[in-house]
């Protein structure tokens, strides 16, 4: 089948296929499978043009839906990082497409950019496993334990579980804004941020994924957990919701400088029928994987997924010196 927007050519089977496959293992991994399937896309299936970037970000749109209208049913939707998050996304995706569009249209270009990303998401998976980030990590580990024995008192205590209306205490309610500081209350106590250090932590990762074609899930959490010190449980779904809001806003994004590019509109505009094939694979991929994640350990879906990210990063950026 001729996907006539982005000139790629493949049975239709193919695409849902290798994201079922791809979003099970990242997903059990905790990041996104969406950094996997641009370099499938442009290695594999030949799509190089900017286009292929938006095309990625269709994954999202289609993919992340379900999880989002969850955590907000669960009263679990952090607002007000989820807003600091999409407002300094939003330029970032801006500049990133422009970026891609402008300075990376050449697939060696490209190439290197993505291989200098999903080197950094490589080796940040295999350090996560090191016994000195562990034990670095054991300080938050320690509270995101207490966290969840608070959550499970709680819950008992007014007789619900998770998937049903969560009680008041269990639900994450906003505080107070500024312009220097946001503060929301979980479990009865108040956690806050500095909101402009989030403002441009954001920034940084919308120019990263306007270029490569993510939401930048896979980033940004990390630092609100470590960085900023925020319970996990709370701030996975504005992770979630922010990837999707800002996905949906760089596929517009492209679709606007495209008019600017008179005659170029299959180079810059997304394909939508191939990107929603990735994501119906992405829907399945992702419900298999948190129900396989119990049965296998955590530290060997990490290491595999840190090796073989490293890896392809190291062929890309090594391609762009020696090829």
């Amino acid at each position: 089948m001729l996907f006539p927007v982005s000139g790629v050519e493949v049975n239709p089977l193919i695409p849902p296929l290798v994201a079922v496959v791809v979003s099970t293992f990242t997903s059990m991994g905790g990041v996104s499978g969406a950094f996997l399937l641009l370099p499938f896309q442009v290695s594999i299936l030949g799509f190089t043009s900017p286009a292929v970037s938006p095309t990625n970000l269709v994954f999202n749109i289609v993919a992340i839906p379900s999880g989002v209208y969850r955590f907000i049913r669960e009263g679990r939707m952090n607002w007000p990082v989820t807003w600091v998050v999409i407002i300094g996304t939003l330029p970032g995706l801006w500049f990133g497409a422009l970026i891609r569009i402008n300075w990376l249209p050449d697939p060696k270009n490209f190439k290197l950019f993505v291989g200098c990303v999903l080197l950094y998401i490589g080796l940040r998976l295999l350090y996560d496993q090191t016994p000195w980030a562990k034990r670095k990590k054991a300080k938050i580990m320690e509270f995101e334990a207490r966290v969840q024995e608070r959550l499970k008192a709680v819950m008992a205590q007014a007789g619900t579980t998770t998937g049903r209306g969560l009680p008041p205490a269990a639900r994450v309610k906003t505080a107070g804004w500024s312009l220097k500081r946001v503060a929301y209350e979980f479990l009865g106590e108040t956690f806050s941020f500095n909101a402009p250090a989030l403002f441009i932590l954001a920034l940084v990762v919308g120019l990263i994924g306007g270029t490569y074609g993510i939401g930048g899930g896979a980033i940004i959490a990390p630092f609100l957990a470590a960085i900023f010190e925020l319970p996990i449980y709370t701030i996975a779904g504005a992770a979630l919701m922010g990837t999707f809001i800002t996905s949906v806003a760089g596929v517009g994004i492209y679709y606007g400088l495209a008019l600017g590019y008179p005659g170029c509109e299959t180079g810059v505009t997304p394909d939508l029928a191939l990107g929603a094939l990735f994501g119906i694979g992405g829907f399945i991929g992702m419900y298999i994987g948190a129900r396989l994640q119990k049965f296998i350990p955590g530290t060997i879906i990490r290491l595999g997924l840190g090796i073989i990210i490293s890896s392809l990063a190291l062929r890309y950026i090594l391609g762009f010196f020696v090829g």
